[in-house]
């Protein structure tokens, strides 16, 4: 026997041997496809079940950020109007401050120039 006979030998030994662990794996392949494709299923299932229960929440949660920029929105109105009166408030009373010391400081004028006019 040549060693090129003894290499076929074991090259075919090898591809029976192959040829039966493919035979035995077969059904295990099928076996798990079977099982991830059942798998598959049961997780779409339960997203699809979990997606619903999620949804009231969804909704409530986007209902009250409505209702809570709605509320600060109204907050930020009022604090603006209030700033706006405070503005308003003040730019009076410098007016009036203005004109008080203007008051003031004619009347100031008006003393000097009879002080002036008597020592003349």
């Amino acid at each position: 026997m040549s060693f090129a006979d003894t290499l076929k030998k074991w090259l075919g030994k090898a591809k029976e041997e192959a040829s039966e662990l493919s035979e035995k794996a077969a059904p295990m392949v099928d076996k798990a496809k079977e099982m991830s494709k059942e798998a598959y299923e049961k997780a779409k299932v339960e997203a699809s079940e979990l997606s619903e229960k999620a949804a009231p929440m969804v909704d409530k949660a986007k209902e009250m950020s409505k209702e809570a920029y709605g509320k600060a929105k109204e907050v930020a109105s009022d604090t603006w109007d209030k700033v706006e009166d405070k503005v308003e408030d003040m730019r009076g009373k410098g007016e009036d401050a203005v004109a008080e010391t203007a008051t003031e400081a004619g009347a100031v004028v008006e003393s000097v120039e009879e002080a002036a006019d008597e020592q003349s």
